[in-house]
């Protein structure tokens, strides 16, 4: 299996788009359904509007017992009554990676407290982080949610919390696909 994955939005595929919001900077064009393939789409598919390219790689910022939690708990994808997903691509500011790994750590962890925030919503809300900036794509990140409608109000609040937190001081595009199955 690749570790590459393309989000795709057009006409096609599993995921029903309900709404497309641009939180901050440019939004993308509105679709009628997000299809993702487990491989790179390097042109774009007829009657579609975008490709997102991404890849899983190693997680960055968490330490070793953080690490433990999160796979112990984190429950997988494409679960039956998770009908639910939203589609987050996120562009960080220059200034973000101007510092260096361990200062973006102490932003993302000990000051906004990201992971331990995020457990909070686990099993619930099941997620996985995609990078897309060694890529030359216009997205340093895509993070993908899935949850049962259920979890939509807890979904909601993880979204306030992060928003509010000094990481996000450093995000300078966020776009929000909502999409059902």
């Amino acid at each position: 299996m690749s570790n590459r994955y393309s989000f795709i939005g057009g006409q096609q595929g599993t995921w029903q788009v309900v709404d497309v919001r641009g939180v901050l900077g440019p939004s993308l064009e509105r679709v009628e359904r997000v299809n993702i393939v487990n491989d790179a789409v390097t042109a774009l598919p007829p009657n579609s509007s975008w490709v997102l390219q991404s890849v899983i790689s190693n997680i960055r910022y968490a330490n070793r017992d953080e690490l433990n939690t999160l796979r112990a708990i984190q429950p997988g994808l494409n679960r039956a009554e998770a009908i639910s997903a939203v589609l987050i691509p996120i562009k960080k500011s220059p200034q973000w990676w101007e510092m260096a790994q361990d200062e973006r750590r102490a932003i993302f962890e000990e000051q906004s407290h990201h992971t331990a925030v995020g457990l909070e919503y686990l099993p619930g809300v099941a997620r996985r982080l995609l990078h897309c900036r060694d890529l030359g794509e216009p997205f340093d990140f895509l993070t993908w949610f899935e949850f049962s409608p259920e979890q939509t109000k807890a979904f909601d609040e993880l979204l306030v919390r992060m928003r509010a937190s000094k990481e996000w001081e450093y995000v300078e595009r966020e776009v929000e696909v909502r999409l059902e199955r």
